[in-house]
């Protein structure tokens, strides 16, 4: 079923690809990290819904042998978003790319990771936009922790902090760039789509203030945390 379009007169169709593709070892977990329960729900199912409204088609890349699992857990929670389903591959290299061959050639995409379920609707829209301008837009914040280099196993140096920053999702480009970039080779140097998009030469990529509340779930620690923020005010 496809989804309701998102009315965003004058400007390029947008689409998101959310890949989940955890196995959940560091939740201490036999349960995917996706379909964690975060507030009686799926993680996943929360993520996916940030976008509603926002863009003419989700694309969820899920590993081949939890799609049963994923189906079942629509079906006990009566979830109906629309959403379109594209097989992960063994990297999540693979599985970007698999998630960008289902979208049509031209428009704007926001790749985003399937266990950040807290990104704010005007983050989603900033990210757009300034793809829509530049071609390429990354979500950042600033590194509180200070930071050293090192160069021994007990020997290392202090690095100024300020010329760094924390890397989130949705990180978001050009359809027709960020696909031709994932033609390129896989490297084991690409850590997330805009280090591909570089590797490519595609063009610069923006930064955009990122929100330390979109936090990815990574850790048991992150999931209390995650409880925590839903009992908050949604952001907008």
């Amino acid at each position: 079923m496809a989804p309701k379009k998102a009315k965003h007169p004058n400007m390029l169709p947008r689409y998101a690809v959310i890949v989940a593709g955890g196995r959940g070892e560091r939740m201490q977990s036999d349960i995917p990290k996706q379909f964690l329960p975060l507030g009686g729900r799926p993680v996943l199912m929360h993520t996916l819904e940030r976008f509603q409204g926002l863009v003419e088609r989700i694309v969820l890349v899920l590993p081949r042998d939890q799609i049963s699992q994923w189906a079942r857990l629509c079906g006990e929670h009566d979830f109906t978003l629309p959403h379109t389903l594209a097989l992960g591959g063994a990297t999540r290299f693979e599985s970007v790319r698999s998630g960008l061959t289902s979208l049509p050639a031209s428009g704007l995409v926001a790749i985003h990771d399937g266990v950040r379920p807290f990104a704010s609707r005007s983050l989603i829209e900033a990210c757009f936009t300034t793809a829509e301008v530049s071609g390429a837009a990354l979500p950042v914040i600033p590194i509180s922790n200070s930071l050293r280099r090192r160069s021994s196993e007990t020997e290392s140096v202090a690095i100024d902090r300020s010329s760094y920053v924390a890397v989130q999702t949705p990180q978001t480009f050009r359809l027709d760039r960020i696909r031709a970039a994932y033609e390129t080779p896989y490297s084991p140097s690409f850590t997330d789509d805009a280090s591909v998009y570089e590797a490519a030469e595609k063009g610069a990529v923006s930064l955009v203030r990122g929100e330390v509340t979109n936090i990815k779930l990574t850790t048991s620690l992150d999931l209390k945390l995650a409880e925590l923020l839903l009992q908050s005010p949604p952001s907008p």
